[in-house]
């Protein structure tokens, strides 16, 4: 059995399913069933997390032009730069990904459902782990029926509801954000979970929909992990 962490299988290569056990109602038993598991990639899980139960639900039609605004620790960077980042080197924040031609930007495209790249805006902080994926949403360009903030949390909610490393807040939940204003990055640190939260303002027509989660864990080792357990029969949450 091989579980890849590149891009190299990701998307259109035949023999090889996408290690995201979340994705829907199916893809826990294909990884569960295969012998080639493509690990996704830290943001896209973000990404996809928050669209695709959207998508299938008939909320977020397909084609649309999404904006995604994503920052990580630095740890992302690999040796590299953490090197730059430990010796103090480093800016305290860098936007980057000017060229719009972004590695995750087919597989966000592809398991979203959205089926259209969308502009990834991805930067780093001046912290070594943790990442939030953020989605912000116009009701216009939802399908009708989608166009509340209750309707677009009650999609991703339902999506969820069994599952073991992807929880979602209360809408428009606010309590727990540092200093009632800030929603920290690193929250998640050393975990598999993924957490999902909808801001939503419906009186402007509008939502901001956002992900929390290690990027070395659920974007990372701790995905692959989850992975190798189904494929191997074990409890999903082994070692996690």
């Amino acid at each position: 059995m091989i579980i890849d962490a590149s891009t190299a299988h990701r998307v259109g290569v035949d023999g090889w399913v996408y290690g995201f056990p979340e994705l829907n109602d199916q893809q826990k038993f294909l990884v569960s069933n295969s012998k080639r598991i493509a690990n996704p990639g830290c943001y896209p899980t973000g990404m996809i997390a928050l669209c695709r139960p959207l998508v299938d639900a008939g909320i977020l039609p397909e084609n649309t032009g999404l904006v995604v605004h994503a920052v990580s620790g630095f740890s992302g960077g690999g040796k590299a730069l953490m090197a730059i980042h430990h010796a103090g080197e480093a800016e305290p924040w860098g936007a980057y990904g000017f060229n719009l031609q972004h590695k995750h930007l087919p597989e966000m495209a592809e398991y979203s459902k959205v089926g259209r790249k969308p502009l990834f805006c991805p930067a780093v902080g001046s912290f070594e782990q943790g990442m939030v994926v953020s989605v912000p949403l116009h009701y216009d360009q939802l399908h009708e029926k989608g166009r509340s903030g209750a309707a677009i949390h009650g999609a991703i909610e339902e999506r969820y509801k069994d599952s073991r490393f992807v929880s979602v807040r209360p809408l428009n939940e606010t309590s727990d954000l540092e200093r009632g204003a800030f929603l920290r990055p690193d929250s998640l640190n050393d975990t598999n979970d993924l957490e999902l939260s909808v801001y939503a303002n419906d009186d402007d027509g509008m939502a901001w929909l956002v992900a929390r989660l290690d990027n070395l864990g659920k974007g990372a080792s701790g995905a692959a992990v989850q992975n190798l357990n189904l494929a191997l029969g074990l409890d999903e949450d082994a070692g996690l």
